[in-house]
This record gives C-alpha cells, sequence and structure tokens, in this order.
C-alpha cells in the first residue's frame, strides 16, 4: 500500500561566494496522515514554553534553550527523518562542467531527494522561498525530478513561518553548519548540538549511511565524484 510523505526542504550558506566554507541543503519529512499531529504538538509545545514568533536556529538562547531541548527530544521521538547534504565549496569548479552556480544549485538539490524517493509512495515537496529566484529554482527542481520520477504530486515553494516543520528543518541544519564551521560561542547551541549528537550517535561532521533514515548525512566529494 503506497504512501504520502510531504518533505520540507531549506538551505543554507549556499550562496557561491558569500565566504562561507559550506553549502547545505536538507529537509524534514513526515509521512502525510501525521503532518497535523505534528503541527499541533509542535504548537502546544510553543505555548507550554510562552515561545513567541518563528523557531530558527540563529535565534536559539539560553532563555529559549529549553523549548530547543524539547524540540529535539521530539523529533528524535517521532516518526520524523532528518537528510542533509553538505558540500565543501573549495572544491567547486563550475568551469570545468560548463555550468553555472544556479545549475549545481539544481543537482544538489536533487542528490538530496533522489536517494530517498520510492517509487511505490508519492511525495509533496516544499521549499522554502528565498528570493526573486525561488519560483525559477523549484521548477527546475521540478523539472529535474519528472525526468526519473512520476510520484511527486506537489512541488511549491512556501514561506518558512507557514510550517513548522520547515521551521525544524532550519533548526537541525543550522546545528550541522555551525558545528562543520567550528563555531561555539553559544552555549546553547552549543549544547544543542551535543544533544542531536548524542541522540544520533555520532558527530555532525561525519556522514551516515545511506540507508540511516532517521538522521541521514551525505558528504559529497566533490573531487572524486561522489
Amino acid at each position: 500500500m503506497s504512501k504520502t510523505f510531504n518533505f520540507y526542504c531549506d538551505e543554507s550558506t549556499h550562496i557561491e561566494n558569500d565566504g562561507q566554507p559550506y553549502m547545505v541543503l536538507s529537509y524534514v519529512s513526515t509521512p502525510y496522515h501525521l503532518l497535523k499531529m505534528h503541527n499541533q504538538n509542535i504548537r502546544e509545545m510553543k505555548i507550554r514554553h510562552f515561545f513567541k514568533g518563528e523557531i530558527k536556529w540563529s535565534a536559539i538562547s539560553k532563555s529559549q534553550y529549553p523549548f530547543y531541548n524539547e524540540l529535539i527530544d521530539y523529533f528524535f521521538n517521532s516518526e520524523l527523518s532528518f537528510r542533509a547534504v553538505v558540500i565543501d565549496k573549495s572544491q567547486l569548479n563550475h568551469g570545468a562542467y560548463n555550468q553555472t552556480h544556479s545549475d549545481f544549485y539544481d543537482k544538489m538539490y536533487y542528490q538530496l531527494l533522489n536517494k530517498k524517493i520510492e517509487p511505490e509512495n508519492n511525495y509533496n515537496i516544499y521549499v522554502d522561498i528565498k528570493d526573486t529566484y525561488s519560483y525559477l529554482k523549484a521548477r527546475n527542481l521540478k523539472n529535474y525530478l519528472a525526468r526519473d520520477y512520476n510520484n511527486i504530486r506537489n512541488l511549491q515553494i512556501i514561506r518558512s513561518y507557514e510550517s513548522e516543520l520547515m521551521q525544524l528543518t532550519d533548526v537541525i541544519m543550522g546545528a550541522v553548519n555551525y558545528k562543520l564551521r567550528g563555531l561555539n560561542k553559544v552555549t546553547a547551541k552549543n549544547n544543542i548540538i551535543e544533544k542531536i549528537e548524542k541522540l544520533c550517535g555520532k558527530p555532525l561532521t561525519k556522514k551516515t549511511g545511506l540507508t540511516e533514515n532517521k538522521f541521514n548525512l551525505f558528504f559529497i566529494d566533490l573531487k572524486n565524484g561522489n
């Protein structure tokens, strides 16, 4: 029996010349029939912690740590899953492949998604809107996926404040990028990273196996083509 899954996709430090060492693309996924429950549970969590505004990695502070701590527990105790692909931007060489950075971005988004799209299931894919080019990027991604898959029911961009799970993607992805860059200035963020590493059983600087479904990290080696 086929199932439907929702993917909530986001990216971090993905601009080619932004001075940041890594490009990270990621998603949080949920079985469609559990979406309403997850949204409601996270909203109730916010009420318990008197949390106002949007959930995001950049906003984590000492005063908000109890909320984010519970949020990470919730993720690991639920049917939600996370996947990210990480690209070392020092390896970028678009000229050698006759491509633009936008072309590369589309290819990396395809790499993020295609390994986890199963032919027997259906998918709704939501991408966080970043700028005026987001619509074009979503269309290009849809075209890429349509070459190989006919089970993508919906692919559209949304604003992060519209989705608790998109916001959760931002938090977990932010933890990965923060750890990769060796940043450790905010104690609350360090504690969240330590918690994630404890619960997933690996440091956020190490890849996981492709078959790992709960928390999957893929580091793309552009020099060796994998």
